[in-house]
């Protein structure tokens, strides 16, 4: 599946994407009997930007080619020039050979003395943070106003004093009781509030627990092998005194932390420190032409620098998995990578109206995309072309450099919580619809992936793809500007949606138990 040119897209009514395709993309709205250059067909329907157009006869069950690879088949008989979508496109399982690790190619590594470098903020521990915030953290949502209302306490001015913090922020949410005592969705539910307790862009962090919580604080510390210190306390409600008596107690101990957390300075680290989540949501039929392979082309870069790009939701690389597992370092990881497929499908999602079972959201299909297979086929490219280093479940801790896989479902807040809480300190979003997001307390570059979009919400958008189908820049070259924002941002630079105050409520652990 080839991602990159080095020439700019030729700019006419539609837009070729590999030679063995059966369809091309339309670039802009086209009008019925419009001539496509090139491909000796004329459409017989209006076909809106972003939705594909059959060059030739297509016969009903052969497959439908993007990219050279199938998206879906033919519903039924479909005649040259015709729009095709979900209303002539049949989603349907195929085989597809996984081939673990048969197109592995090692990464070759930018000498470290050309490494680029950013300013970040070294903790005691060595690693490496991109902001600096404080953080109060609920057990269980009874806790939830509590937290809200201490963090609440510190606004811009109270904050004046201290130039070096980027805020006081409460992560809330709505699990903790109701739920299984053990097993997997407590696990879960645990480390990803440890990762986020322990995460280097917090200075400090609380913990607050009402007290009869199942997600008690004392087995939550041990799952992750954590011990109260002056980076790390924990208040029960019921112990303290109540309500009112513990967002007194929480305001006191976050005003003791201020301090010591304003001790910071940035100095130039390697971009080896970066673990840059990777993101996209409101996806359209230019998402697989412009910023996602543009944003792939820069996790290739980080990754020759020795840093990391955190690829994840699961249902959104269902159908083009098989790139993945044959360019996976082992046999193992690739295999790591079928099993978290295989559990999904068979243990999941079954019989349930969700994406990976085929339909993509009314966002997806309003933006050309017919189903699961098209949406992952540009989703994956987020990934960049290089090999698949390790597979992680969901927040557990991301140690290893390069292009890695996180299991997440598609949903973006779950999603984003799972790779913050693994430790990625950066975030990069693509879309093509215009999706609002922010994810405290690590920064979160929005990309368009067109320019019409980029011109509407140019307050939400960081970088415009979009720039790529209008001629004016190749794909390296964009992939080349997101690299150089990623620099820019983890040194301190505030993206749109910091900007704006987003990222508040944008913590939501993935739920996948029973609640009783």
């Amino acid at each position: 599946m080839t991602t990159a040119t080095q020439e700019k897209v030729r700019v006419g009514p539609a837009i070729r994407l590999h030679p063995d395709d059966n369809v091309v993309i339309a670039y802009r709205e086209i009008a019925p009997r419009t001539t496509i250059p090139g491909e000796n067909v004329t459409t017989n329907t209006p076909v809106p930007a972003g939705y594909k157009i059959a060059t030739r006869a297509i016969t009903k069950g052969e497959p439908i080619r993007k990219y050279n690879v199938t998206i879906g088949f033919a519903a039924k008989d479909i005649s040259p020039g015709s729009m095709l979508h979900s209303h002539n496109i049949e989603f349907r399982e195929f085989d597809r050979d996984p081939r673990h690790a048969s197109e592995y190619q090692p990464i070759v590594p930018v000498p470290e003395e050309d490494r680029a470098v950013f300013q970040g903020i070294v903790r005691p521990d060595g690693r490496v943070a991109t902001r600096n915030y404080v953080g109060i953290l609920s057990s269980v949502n009874c806790s939830a106003t509590v937290i809200r209302k201490i963090a609440e306490h510190f606004t811009p001015e109270v904050l004046a004093d201290y130039p070096n913090i980027d805020g006081v922020v409460a992560f809330a949410h709505g699990l903790g009781c109701g739920m299984e005592m053990s097993g997997e969705p407590m696990d879960l539910l645990r480390r990803t509030i440890g990762g986020y307790a322990t995460h280097a862009n917090l200075a400090g962090a609380i913990i607050i627990g009402l007290g009869c919580e199942r997600n008690q604080i004392p087995a939550l510390m041990k799952h992750n092998a954590l011990s109260q210190g002056p980076r790390l306390l924990n208040l029960i409600m019921q112990e303290t005194g109540g309500t009112r008596k513990t967002i007194e107690a929480g305001i006191a101990a976050v005003k003791e932390m201020l301090p010591d957390a304003n001790r910071v300075t940035r100095q130039p680290v390697p971009a080896s420190h970066l673990k840059v989540g990777l993101q996209c949501g409101g996806s359209d039929g230019f998402s697989s032409i412009t910023a996602n392979p543009a944003l792939g082309h820069a996790v290739s870069i980080l990754a020759r620098h020795g840093g990391t790009g955190i690829l994840s939701e699961t249902p959104e690389i269902y159908g083009v998995e098989h790139t993945l597992t044959r360019r996976a370092q082992s046999v193992e990881v690739g295999e790591k990578l079928m099993e978290r497929i295989r559990w999904w499908k068979d243990e999941y999602s079954p019989g349930r109206d969700v994406q990976i079972n085929g339909t993509v959201s009314p966002g997806n299909q309003m933006g050309g995309l017919a189903n699961i297979f098209e949406k992952s086929l540009g989703s994956s490219m987020k990934g960049g072309t290089g090999p698949l280093m390790e597979v992680y479940k969901y927040a557990e801790q991301v140690t290893q450099s390069g292009l890695v896989f996180m299991d997440t479902p598609g949903f973006d807040p779950v999603s984003a919580t799972g790779q913050i809480a693994g430790g990625a300190n950066l975030i990069c979003f693509t879309t093509g619809r215009g999706s609002m997001f922010g994810a405290k307390p690590v920064p979160s570059i929005k990309i368009a992936t067109n320019t019409p979009m980029y011109d509407r919400l140019t307050e939400d958008m960081d970088l415009n793809a979009g720039v790529i189908l209008d001629g004016d820049a190749t794909l390296e070259e964009m992939g080349e500007r997101i690299f150089q924002k990623m620099l820019e941002t983890a040194s301190g630079t505030q993206t749109k949606s910091e900007e704006l105050g987003l990222g508040d409520h944008e913590f939501v652990p993935w739920s996948i138990g029973i609640m009783s």
